[in-house]
């Protein structure tokens, strides 16, 4: 019970994400189903735009399962390992977003799409992590297959509030993907790509701002790719911000990263009880901390790893707040070096 109340916020973003397609483009300054590559000149900002995508006809709501949060969402599936790390940032100032949650799922080495087809009530290459301090998330998977009229790809959502999310899909040089399914023909019988990017109907007006990295480090492909979404769309936009809002602020925490202690800011605006909960990035409670009753004030607590027990990485903190009944949660992201 406690590992779906952690994820309620986060449910809700992405129930909304599914539900407001509308909404959904206007995170990332398009409208409709299809790209507009003139958006990132309309933005006025810094960084350009990554470009709209329909979801496909393989998305679920990860929301459904607290499952899905975690890094290695390769299950079973047998590939090429690859370590797949995705930088968000603002379209305004190139900064990173912090405390977004993104969304990736993708076909295996034979174009099979967990929870669809034969492959209902499979859960295997679709995951969720939350930004750290420099907009990184990060995954480990398998470099995914191809089938008929589409090209090697991974579909994500960014979810920047519980209104707006940012939907797109990305895919790698051609060359590279041609080398590398050439160079494992066990891992991969159906063998290279036979399409181009150009003949995908989702990458045919341009892909240029859709294209990872790709290379190979000690027995392990690595991709890098940076997507640039509307973060002027984070805060005060949903109900359930405005709700919280209302009654509780969480604030990031200081120093951030940290080496072993670290400070973790909120203010109450109304009278609570409260309880601070630590998540790892595969989705386990390493720690809940009892605040009790706390008055409607500025608040602050000092989160000690070395005392507490917990191990050096990169969690996700969560305040709990019972007020009248009713729960609210706020997280955000922090890493201990």
């Amino acid at each position: 019970m406690k590992r779906l109340e952690f994820l309620k916020a986060m449910g809700a973003v992405g129930a909304a994400g599914v539900v407001a397609p509308v909404a959904a483009a206007s995170a990332i300054g398009l409208s409709g189903a299809g790209k507009n590559v003139e958006a990132s000149e309309a933005a006025g900002g810094g960084c350009a735009l990554v470009p709209s995508e329909v979801l496909g006809p393989f998305e679920l709501d990860l929301s459904a399962n607290t499952f899905y949060l975690r890094q290695d969402i390769r299950e079973d599936r047998e590939g090429a390992p690859l370590r797949l790390r995705m930088r968000v940032v603002n379209t305004e100032d190139c900064e990173p977003l912090q405390n977004v949650r993104v969304n990736i799922w993708q076909c295996d080495r034979d174009g099979a799409y967990s929870g669809y087809s034969t492959e209902v009530g499979l859960t295997y290459l679709r995951g969720y992590q939350i930004t750290d301090a420099d907009g990184y998330v990060e995954f480990l998977t398998i470099f995914p297959g191809f089938y008929p009229g589409r090209v090697v790809h991974v579909h994500f959502q960014v979810f920047v509030s519980s209104q707006y999310a940012a939907i797109s899909q990305f895919t790698w040089d051609h060359e590279q993907a041609v080398a590398l399914l050439s160079s494992n023909p066990d891992l991969y019988p159906l063998g290279p790509d036979p399409l181009t990017p150009e003949e995908d109907f989702s990458f045919s007006d341009g892909y240029a701002l859709q294209t990872a990295t790709l290379d190979l480090i000690e027995e392990e492909y690595v991709s890098t790719i940076e997507v640039a979404v509307d973060g002027s769309t984070m805060s005060g936009v949903g109900h359930l911000e405005r709700e919280t809002a209302a009654r509780m602020v969480l604030g990031q925490n200081v120093p951030n990263p940290f080496v072993s202690q670290t400070s973790i800011p909120f203010e109450l605006l109304v009278p609570g009880t409260v309880s601070l909960e630590l998540w790892s990035s595969a989705g386990q409670l390493l720690k809940t901390v009892d605040l009790g009753p706390l008055p409607a004030a500025q608040h602050s607590f000092l989160l000690d790893f070395a005392a507490l027990g917990l191990a050096a990485g990169s969690h996700i903190v969560q305040l709990k707040m019972l007020s009248e009944g009713r729960s609210y949660f706020s997280f955000s992201r922090l890493t201990c070096r």
